[in-house]
This record gives structure tokens, sequence and C-alpha cells, in this order.
């Protein structure tokens, strides 16, 4: 009787321990640019996703360079609420300020962080935003990260412009776990500016050669994805031969192309243009094609065989599509070949068709 007894005060904690939960739409704010000695607040939108009033016991900072605002009272089931941490900006640099909410909810705290940088003057971007995401300007639909290692984590930036009337909290989404993407700031004012860096972790691309993907940016969370809000993201990944020996190198394979550029002239109402190029393995061993990969739609490629002797020459034909390349986003239709050639490992070919 003894032990039903605690069983059933074991499961009676259990249930009062998971009947509240927080939660918020950001757990980190990005304050992007801040001027020396003007605080910033970070303010999150949280939420009491339990079934009973949500107490804060306490709230830890990181520093007393913080402050922070929060409800004293209880916070009802399914109610909304407002923290607010600001931050003095008295030291210049990046910050990373962190904050621990301890509540009912859990054992464990809740934790918020704010970052920035602190400048003595805010810089904008001073190129042209000629591309539209939705509702956001951008200076690009499309990012690039060419020539990449194993266990790089390179990063690529494009830069948005909010020219509305509206505040917007840009996001981008459909992210690949490979892909890392941060809007700073988090909150862009009516026609202000931002940032997003995309940082892209090598270590896990799954395939040699191109990696594609499009992400969504988002006007605020809870948008929807739309083929205007597309954002192309391309990565190389490149075969390893830093290990090779300087004899292997010698008598290895060795692509000599015809062209690297090839120019199939305009379609002048023409549905299809075609064109060729011609592949010689000038090297001592066996030139192995390993992939072929188009950056864009539109472009068809055929090679009859993949694997070219020393002495072979091979012709790769190349056929532009004009209905698709209307409809692709991306710009400048290229074809990535990756081959064990290791002076030509990564080969782009540029294709102009013109309308």
């Amino acid at each position: 009787m003894k032990r039903m007894n605690i069983l059933m005060l074991s499961s009676l904690l259990a249930v009062s321990a998971s009947a509240q939960k927080i939660t918020t739409q950001h757990e980190v704010v990005d304050c992007g640019q801040v001027v020396f000695r003007h605080p910033v607040t970070a303010e999150f939108q949280m939420k009491n996703e339990g079934n009973k009033p949500l107490i804060i016991k306490n709230v830890l900072k990181s520093c007393g360079c913080t402050s922070v605002e929060y409800p004293k009272k209880s916070i009802a089931a399914g109610e909304n609420f407002v923290v607010k941490v600001a931050y003095d900006a008295k030291q210049m640099g990046t910050f990373y300020k962190q904050l621990c909410i301890y509540s009912n909810a859990s054992e464990e705290p809740f934790i918020l962080s704010m970052r920035g940088r602190v400048v003595d003057n805010i810089v904008n971007f001073a190129g042209n935003y000629d591309q539209m995401l939705g509702e956001l300007k951008a200076d690009a639909q499309e990012v690039e990260f060419d020539d990449v290692n194993r266990g790089d984590r390179p990063v690529q930036r494009i830069h948005i412009f909010n020219p509305t009337d509206q505040m917007m909290e840009p996001v981008v989404m459909h992210l690949p776990n490979y892909l890392h993407a941060v809007v700073s700031p988090s909150k862009v004012a009516p026609h202000h500016a931002a940032e997003i860096s995309f940082v892209l972790d090598s270590k896990k691309l799954r395939d040699f050669g191109l990696n594609q993907t499009s992400v969504y940016l988002g006007d605020r969370p809870g948008d929807k994805i739309a083929p205007e809000k597309e954002i192309v993201v391309s990565a190389v990944l490149l075969p390893d031969f830093d290990n090779i020996t300087p004899t292997k190198k010698a008598m290895g394979p060795k692509m000599e192309m015809s062209t690297t550029t090839l120019d199939l002239g305009s379609f002048n109402g023409k549905k299809k243009l075609k064109g060729e190029i011609a592949i010689t393995n000038k090297g001592k061993s066996e030139l192995d094609i390993r992939s072929m990969q188009m950056f864009t739609m539109g472009l068809q490629v055929q090679l009859k065989k993949s694997k070219i002797q020393p002495g072979e020459t091979v012709k790769m034909k190349v056929t532009a599509v004009a209905a698709d390349l209307k409809k692709s986003r991306a710009k400048n239709p290229r074809v990535l070949m990756i081959t064990n050639d290791p002076d030509n490992a990564k080969v782009t070919i540029k294709v102009k068709a013109n309308y």
C-alpha cells in the first residue's frame, strides 16, 4: 500500500511538472548594429503553453550591463507575455548576453539570448537592392559556396531592405540540416536594411560536387513558402587530393577541354539551342567524369561515356531549352563537372544563350 502511494505521488508530481510549458518565437534576438552608449532592448514574445498558471520565480542575467522586465504575477494557461532585456551598449564590439528564467514549468532554466555589435556609427550597405523576395528587396536571389573542402564552415551574406511602412521580422524557411541562417537585426524597421548570413556546415554535405537547395525568405514567423520568396543556395564540395604524391599525380589523368565558355547564340524564336565541347584525356591513366550537374534548370547535357582513356576524346553535347531557362530564377546557366584529375577536380562551363 505504501509503495502504491509513493507511485501515485510520483505520477502526480510528473503531471504537475509538465503542466506548464514556456514557448517563444525566438530564443535568440539579433540586435544588429548598435550605436555606442545607446541602450538597445530585445523583446521576447512568449507564451504559457501549459494547462496551469505559470509563475516566474527568478531571473538571472549574464552580466550587470543588462536589465530585464518580466511579469511578476502568475501567467494564465494559454496566455501570451513579453520579456524585455535591455543592454547598455557601453562596450565596443560584439556582444552576446543571456538570461535564465526559472519558473514552475521546469527545474531547468529557460534560456534567452540577445546579440549584436556595438559600433561608433551604423554603416549601411552601399550596393543596390535590385531583386525582390516577397515584400522585401534584396541585392541577390542566389547564394553560392564555391570550392568547399570537407570540414570548412564558410559564410555568405545577402543584404535585404524593408521598403514597406510596417515592421518586418524576416525568417529563412525550409533550411536543410547543413545550412544555418541568421538575420541581423532580427526585426527590420520600415525603410531600414538588414543582413542575412548563411553558414554552411560542409561535414553534413553528402555528395561531392554540386549540392543545391531552395530556401525561402518570409516577412515574419509563420509566413508561407512562395516561389517569389525563393533563394537558391549552391555549394560545391571538392574531392580530397591533399594526400596524393607527386609520382601518382604525374601518372594520373589530365583533362583538356575545347572551351569552358560555350556560346550557343540567340534563340530568335527557336525552342532549343545546341552546342558541343570536346573533352580529351592528355594524361597517363583513366579520366573519370564523376558527376555532371547543372546550376539551373533549362540545360540538358549528354556524355556518351564518363570514363575516358589516355589519348581519347569524347564530345559533350549541351542543349539549352528556352522555356525552362525563362522560368528559372537562377541566372548565369552553368554546368559543373567533378573529375579525378587533381588539377581539374572541379570544372565550371559557362553557357551563353540569348533571347
